[in-house]
């Protein structure tokens, strides 16, 4: 019989079924896990809950286990401690122009130096550590957001003062973006995905392809359970236009996508701002069984009630950048009653530090005092902590990391690294292999998309109407001077329409921009995979809406070519809006408003076609405007159509004889005096002009616009070619200006 040395006492008679129950499961655990660290109690991870689940499927039952565990000890072992110190980060104030000096009170809080620079952290230090909720508190411009981004590594390290260590190594980046997470204040979600929908997706990107399908579905469906979403799974996310889950559903699927690979360090930055007191409360205690599971949680928090203050275990209030409390909430009476303002009984404990803060502030000396104070109770708890009995032997991170890893937390193909090197673990910058994350995300925008069908239905319907019109106008026209004239026109209109109609693409891109930024600047996928993937799955709408427009106006417009013809003029119109939709796309991420986007882009398409050649020709152009007819991405697909048009095998006829007055003050005469002026020119010039002498063919036609240089097919591959040259221009956008960090 196996003997066991309970860290607390048996319950007593006159305990409660709960306190029964919670000493029993207590019992068994130590009973069953005899091979696990006793010094050392936590939730079980979601990968320890699918791994029992397993194993109680696949094996038989084990036999009791008959050995002596010692359970005397009372010391917690923290494996991952983040310590920060002498945190201090700077910037640049703009000047701004005024016309009459202003007059500024500063306070010692607003660290304003005379050269321009406004302090937002001065010299903020501490630590976390895991099975923890580290909070940061503070008034609206206290610097909470500003200390989050400097320990999740989203300050560069240029403008960052100070030290960020996790078990007493420094982290660099590339550990830090796998091993963390980082869960921004804004809900940034696909809005048709129900919530089960995109709870797998981001399993899809961030957990390794070694990792079987059901195991994927099963660490989503328990992270479902863990985060309280069982009822809305099969909700779409929704928006203001499709109604869906609630606010703080929300909040928790947004949380869950970040904490599918169980990280090991979790950032937030307000989780429960927006939300109700209920809703809050739910989002903090999952916060909380996502620390016991062995994280280091780090959130920033505006104003917490009193039942989401017991859930807190470290408190950090800053002050314009400055700590003036940092310690357990336990502790806050003792420490304003020390100060000289003790907390009365009834009341909120952070929100009368909050509001003396706040008063404080707006005197002339600041929290000054306060934070001096808070300096020399740091120092006294410092020296109290190390009177008691601290843990001798702290894993290193490399070890920690490892210990995590065979536990089945940081589920992202991690492995440790043998060797005794300086790297601390050897961890795959992505979990997925490059076409992997491909199609992933096409499959994601393309589900998104498929429940929008109003999006493509309006874009089509834009096309289809457009080319209705143009088919009606330009009904069947015929070969003579104005039919000319008139085919040029309906050329020009039609690439130009096809780049206008691809502004839609604007708003593509700047809906998922953040999403975006939130999933590479962990390595969810490759920011090559992203580009690649959304240019191949919208090949297949820009080919549908090119056929369209190409049946709908070839035929009616009676466009020549034959059968060869129309494949050309639709290759071309294909090759308009793949050119079209890869120049708006690029523009997408270069701008970052809606509205100055299609401002951008219609008249810089406005240009294009100015300079296209149909307004004026290329030997008219001046020579110091030349450039850009060259860099018109109208000219190429218009250049090609016409010689579609007007170089045939056949040679056409479009003037013949007294056809050559049109246009001119002598076509209003008659046709008897205009042939009797055909045989004065022919005396006079030695050539045979009659009534049907062709005057003017399709290759005069062409001559008469400066289509000269290119033939058709370069103009099609020259177009093509553009849109790969603006799709590699967005990637180019997305590798340098997507940094996600402050200078």
């Amino acid at each position: 019989m196996s003997h066991l040395t309970p860290s607390s006492p048996p319950p007593q008679p006159n305990t409660t079924l709960d306190d029964r129950l919670a000493f029993f499961n207590q019992s068994m655990d130590l009973v069953q896990l005899p091979n696990l660290p006793t010094t050392r109690t936590r939730s079980r991870t979601l990968a320890d809950l699918l791994k029992r689940v397993q194993d109680a499927q696949n094996d038989p039952p084990p036999a009791p286990p008959h050995h002596v565990l010692d359970l005397s000890s009372s010391s917690t072992i923290h494996p991952f401690v983040l310590s920060f110190s002498n945190l201090t980060y700077s910037v640049k104030l703009r000047r701004k122009f005024t016309f009459f000096p202003a007059t500024t009170v500063s306070s010692p809080d607003h660290e304003t130096k005379p050269n321009g620079t406004k302090t937002l952290l001065n010299d903020i230090s501490g630590e976390a550590r895991d099975g923890e909720i580290m909070a940061v508190l503070g008034a609206s411009g206290s610097g909470k957001s500003t200390l989050i981004d400097a320990l999740a590594n989203r300050i560069s390290k240029e403008s960052l003062k100070g030290t960020v260590t996790l078990n007493g190594d420094v982290l660099n980046s590339s550990v830090l973006k796998v091993i963390s997470a980082y869960v921004m204040q804004d809900d940034l979600l696909f809005p048709m995905l129900t919530v089960e929908e995109t709870l797998m997706f981001a399993a899809e990107f961030r957990l390794p392809r070694s990792l079987s399908k059901s195991k994927k579905k099963a660490r989503v469906q328990a992270l479902i359970d863990q985060l309280g979403l069982r009822s809305a799974a099969s909700t779409i996310i929704g928006d203001e236009g499709h109604r869906g889950v609630s606010g703080g559903e929300r909040r928790r699927v947004s949380i869950g996508i970040d904490i599918i690979h169980d990280p090991i360090v979790l950032f937030l930055d307000e989780p429960t701002s927006g939300l109700d007191s209920t809703s809050a409360f739910m989002v903090v205690k999952v916060l909380q069984r996502i620390a016991q599971s062995g994280s280091i949680v780090i959130m920033s928090i505006h104003q917490p009630s009193y039942r989401i203050l017991g859930l807190l275990d470290h408190m950090i209030f800053l002050s314009h950048g400055n700590t003036v409390y940092s310690g357990s909430p336990t502790n806050l009476p003792a420490f304003f009653s020390e100060f000289g303002h003790p907390i009365p009984e009834n009341e909120n404990r952070t929100e009368f530090a909050l509001d003396l803060i706040r008063e404080l502030e707006e005197e002339p000396g600041g929290t000054k005092s306060l934070v001096d104070f808070n300096k020399s109770w740091q120092l006294k708890e410092k020296n109290s902590a190390q009177a008691q009995n601290e843990p001798k032997n702290k894993p290193s991170l490399k070890d920690a990391i490892s210990a995590s890893i065979s536990r089945g937390k940081l589920v992202s193909g991690a492995n440790g690294n043998g060797n005794n090197s300086t790297a601390v673990v050897s961890v795959p910058a992505f979990a997925n292999p490059f076409w992997m994350e491909m199609a992933v995300i096409g499959k994601r925008s393309l589900k998104n998309s498929w429940r929008m069908p109003e999006l493509f239905g309006v874009r089509l319907g834009a096309v289809l109407v457009t080319g209705t019109i143009l088919a009606t106008i330009f009904w069947h026209l015929d070969d003579s001077p104005k039919g000319v004239q008139e085919r040029v026109g309906f050329f020009a209109f039609a690439m130009s329409t096809t780049f206008y109609t691809c502004a839609e693409a604007i708003p593509v891109f700047l809906q998922e921009r953040y999403i975006f930024m939130r999933e590479t600047a962990y390595n969810a996928y490759r920011r090559s995979s992203y580009v690649l993937s959304h240019a191949i799955i919208s090949l297949p709408s820009l080919v549908f809406l090119s056929f369209a427009f190409a049946a709908t106006t070839f035929w009616a417009v009676g466009l020549a070519g034959g059968s060869s013809g129309f494949v050309f003029y639709f290759l071309v119109i294909v090759a308009s809006f793949w050119a079209g939709s890869s120049f708006v796309t690029f523009l997408s991420g270069v701008v970052s408003h809606v509205m100055i986007g299609f401002t951008v882009v219609v008249a810089i398409l406005a240009y294009f076609l100015l300079f296209s050649g149909f307004f004026i020709s290329r030997d008219r152009i001046p020579p110091y405007w030349l450039w850009f007819h060259y860099l018109s991405l109208v000219k190429y697909p218009y250049e090609g159509v016409l010689q579609n048009e007007f170089d045939v095998n056949s040679p056409r006829c479009f003037v013949r004889g007294i056809q050559m007055f049109d246009n001119t003050p002598l076509g209003m005469v008659a046709d008897t005096l205009k042939v009797e002026l055909l045989k004065s020119m022919s005396n006079t010039l030695g050539m045979n002009i009659s009534r049907s002498t062709c005057v003017i063919t399709g290759a005069d036609v062409l001559k008469q616009q400066g289509i000269t240089q290119l033939s058709k097919w370069s103009c099609l591959w020259i177009t093509v070619a553009w849109g790969f040259f603006f799709r590699f221009l967005f990637y180019l956008t997305l590798l340098f200006g997507s940094k996600n960090k402050r200078m």
